[in-house]
Formats: structure tokens, C-alpha cells, sequence
């Protein structure tokens, strides 16, 4: 390929649009959140368990980030979210809890994500 394809190829449009970062984000929640509604075995409770809680340490660290845009309420109220999205996990494992509150926290974040990118 020469300098001029590559360039064109470069400037062309692109053949999907740009995903927000919103959508992204709910993408994520909506798939682990599918994960943890249909999982009815042990081993398939600990596979959405491990999903879940790797997306909510992603979004833990980024949270507690300084370089992080969010406003510092909102970010502390996420961290508080993931420990308690941890701790309730290990409930779960235990079979002490059900995974009822993990989907309902979940749930909760995704009608944020949905409305906030409604308001774009």
C-alpha cells in the first residue's frame, strides 16, 4: 500500500459510529448483569460473581485515579459501590446472600448511564 492509500484509508469514514463512552459502559454492566440474572449452577454463580466484581474493580481503580474527570462525590459514591459490590459477592459465594442486590445495584447504574446518555 502506498503513502497515498494509506492516507485515504486513514481520512475515509469510518463503518460504525463512535460509541460513547456511556454506552460502552452500559454494554458492560447489561453483559455481566445477563450473566448474573441466568447463572442457576454454583460454577455459574462464581463465573458472573468473578465477571462482576472485575468490571467494578475496573471501575474502582479508575475512580481513585486524580486524574479522574468525575466530580469527587460521584467518584466516592462508585468506590463505595464496588466494596460493597465485594463484600456482598463473597455473601453470595457463601451462599449466605443472593445475587438479588448485585443486580439491583447494576440495574441502578445502568438506568444512570441510560438517562445520562439520553441527556447528550
Amino acid at each position: 500500500m502506498n503513502a497515498f492509500q494509506l492516507a485515504r484509508t486513514a481520512y475515509s469514514p469510518v463503518a460504525a459510529p463512535t460509541r460513547s463512552a456511556q454506552s460502552t459502559e452500559y454494554d458492560a454492566f447489561a453483559m455481566v448483569t445477563r450473566g448474573l440474572r441466568s447463572a442457576s449452577t454454583p460454577g455459574e454463580i462464581a463465573k458472573a460473581i468473578y465477571d462482576n466484581r472485575n468490571l467494578w474493580t475496573l471501575l474502582a481503580a479508575d475512580v481513585a485515579d486524580p486524574q479522574n474527570q468525575l466530580p469527587r462525590s460521584l467518584r466516592a459514591q462508585i468506590f463505595y459501590l464496588s466494596e460493597f459490590t465485594n463484600l456482598h459477592s463473597g455473601k453470595v459465594l457463601t451462599g449466605t446472600s443472593s445475587v438479588d442486590a448485585l443486580i439491583d445495584v447494576n440495574s441502578a447504574i445502568m438506568a444512570g448511564l441510560r438517562q445520562q446518555s439520553e441527556a447528550l
